[in-house]
């Protein structure tokens, strides 16, 4: 009989790709999922895209019910259930923290009562904070934070102590975590948590670090998902794409087949147990060439985006993978290039209402003094 796999959260943008991919490779899949309205809609219904040989369990994942009756006859999991969003966690802290740490715990407690042959857990290139940088002498070197009086006065980019700008580079995961926002600090939790149970009672286990995601499926009336989700959302409701400091911030967009190509090699090898591993695309763009692509894919190259000049709390400058170990250890090879992972988004938006809630979400981060 072909092996059970459990994906909590397997109803949403990366865990339904994933189900897809392991269908195809013959496994049988369950997916635990509370079925959130933030990224679902009020109505909580299945999703019409999740595919219907997948199990779908509704539940909690903090829940300990819930999770053994989704545990039952599993022979690996994944673990993707979490809330998502740097902006909101910083307001929201005990959802974040119940949701990401708490469930989290109470999945690892009952793995140490039935334990599955592997676990990979998803956690985020937000741990990182801001990325690796290499200093005019060529010396290669970690940032400090930025003062609020630099950012208040528009001076963006990362500085030595003598004031000269830094060349960001990309970032492997032995650079040491700058936890930068609650959601970042519930990731890392995430992923330490894992690994750590993980090693103690003798279930593999692998944390892969997700960059910025994008592709079909992912929850376009959400204002915290990703970033071209959030874009399109603007241009589809004839807004401009809101972009924060100056636009040329840099950052790795992986496309969500090639993530789910990737869960699928870290289920599969042996040498990943045990690590933590980057999961990009392996090259970057800048925020407003994303936003201004996304324009074009989309025939909306009459909205030009919005360039705001302010900056949110947790927000990083620069963050890009590397992802020499992912080739090493799961022999991972990005597939999608970013023109085609943009075509292919295009044409599923053709066919997507969206509920543009940016305004909504930028009012709240102001109203907390979260947005300078």
């Amino acid at each position: 009989m072909s092996r059970q796999v459990l994906i909590t959260g397997g109803a949403g943008f990366i865990g339904s790709h994933l189900a897809d991919e392991l269908l195809a490779r013959g496994y049988r899949v369950r997916a635990l999922d509370h079925l959130s309205s933030q990224v679902h809609g009020p109505d909580g219904s299945r999703p019409s895209y999740l595919d219907p040989a997948v199990e779908l369990q509704v539940g909690d994942v903090r829940d300990p019910e819930a999770v053994r009756r989704a545990l039952h006859g599993v022979d690996a999991v994944y673990h993707f259930a979490a809330m998502v969003g740097v902006g909101q966690s910083m307001y929201e802290i005990r959802q974040y923290t119940d949701v990401n740490n708490l469930g989290t715990a109470v999945l690892l407690e009952a793995l140490t009562k039935q334990p599955v042959e592997k676990l990979v857990v998803a956690s985020s290139m937000s741990i990182y904070g801001e990325g690796l940088y290499r200093t005019p002498e060529g010396r290669i070197t970690t940032a400090a934070e930025r003062g609020l009086e630099q950012l208040k006065s528009g001076e963006w980019e990362v500085r030595d102590a003598a004031g000269n700008v830094l060349a960001p580079i990309p970032t492997p995961e032995t650079k040491t975590p700058w936890l930068a926002s609650v959601y970042a600090l519930s990731k890392y939790d995430q992923e330490r948590l894992s690994l750590l149970v993980g090693r103690a009672y003798n279930i593999p286990t692998v944390a892969l670090r997700f960059f910025n995601v994008y592709g079909p499926r992912q929850a376009l009336s959400n204002p915290y998902t990703g970033v071209l989700a959030i874009f399109a959302s603007r241009l589809l409701n004839g807004n401009p794409p809101l972009i924060y400091e100056d636009g040329h911030q840099r950052r790795d967009f992986v496309n969500v087949h090639d993530v789910a190509r990737a869960c699928v090699l870290a289920l599969e090898s042996k040498a990943a147990a045990g690590h933590a591993i980057n999961i990009g695309c392996g090259q970057s763009a800048t925020v407003l060439e994303i936003a201004s692509r996304m324009s074009g894919v989309l025939g909306c190259e009459h909205i030009r985006p919005q360039i705001t000049a302010r900056y949110r709390a947790g927000d990083i400058r620069h963050c890009f993978a590397d992802v020499s170990l992912a080739r090493e250890l799961l022999g991972f090879q990005p597939q999608v290039s970013l023109e085609q992972g943009l075509t292919e988004l295009a044409q599923w938006l053709s066919e997507q209402a969206a509920v543009d809630r940016v305004e909504e979400a930028r009012a709240e981060l102001e109203m907390r003094g979260l947005a300078v």
